[in-house]
């Protein structure tokens, strides 16, 4: 069995799999080694991986590698996908993660994943399998905080879901200029990306990609264990070396 390990900014999203298959998905609220302690007692886990954005909890990522087979996001770790990204080192470990799923699950064609977390990254993949690199703007909870704390009146608001185009109010405003200026942005870079590659896959993925599901005018492909899944194909490829 393979456990993989998502953790965030703010929560731990971890997955179970035997072979290829997800057998459990769960959050963990409390960043301790006591979940992993009570995980790796009832489940038979015998390799590990870890995308770790935060690069905290390292206690976490010890106590996989003294207790389980850990693969580490290092120069040794083998990928599916030929890596042109110029700044090989600041590549983020969950992008590389949901290029390795897309690489895996939709060979030979060309395929941008958007991520819908703290942060909204845009990673694409071409036809050649080549990663070229992608993009990153601030993600839905950012910019409420950005508007409070870089202006003087402007309230700090959590998401509502809004179909108007115009705010009536303050308030109403700002949901409709985040909400709507997300979806803009989304809407804008697929085009752009499909007037320069052509024909593209889109995967949307993340934590607040359910908002936008059925909003976004390009078919997509949604799933939101897309890194999951994506983690555990690196440990399927690397434990047969």
């Amino acid at each position: 069995m393979n456990l993989v390990l998502d953790i965030g900014n703010s929560l731990i999203k971890a997955g179970i799999f035997k072979n290829n298959a997800l057998v459990e998905s769960f959050t963990i609220n409390n960043k301790s080694i006591k979940n992993l302690k009570q995980i790796l007692e009832t489940k038979n886990i015998q390799y590990s991986i870890a995308s770790n954005v935060s690069k905290n909890n390292l206690d976490l990522i010890n106590f996989l590698t003294t207790n389980t087979s850990f693969f580490k996001f290092n120069d040794d770790l083998e990928l599916p996908f030929k890596n042109t990204y110029k700044s090989k080192k600041t590549l983020g470990e969950d992008r590389i993660g949901l290029i390795s799923n897309a690489a895996i699950s939709f060979p030979n064609e060309n395929v941008l994943v958007i991520d819908l977390g703290t942060c909204i990254t845009y990673d694409f993949l071409d036809k050649k399998n080549k990663y070229l690199g992608g993009n990153i703007s601030p993600g839905l909870d950012m910019r409420y905080r950005s508007l409070n704390n870089q202006t003087s009146n402007l309230p700090l608001l959590n998401y509502s879901k809004t179909d108007s185009l115009i705010g009536d109010n303050t308030k109403n405003s700002i949901h409709t200029g985040v909400f709507n200026g997300i979806l803009g942005e989304i809407n804008s870079f697929i085009s752009m990306y499909e007037e320069s590659f052509g024909k593209i896959r889109i995967i949307l993925t993340g934590g607040n990609s359910k908002l936008l599901l059925n909003k976004i005018k390009n078919p997509i492909f949604a799933d939101s264990n897309f890194l999951l899944s994506g983690l555990n194909y690196l440990i399927e490829l690397n434990k047969k070396r």
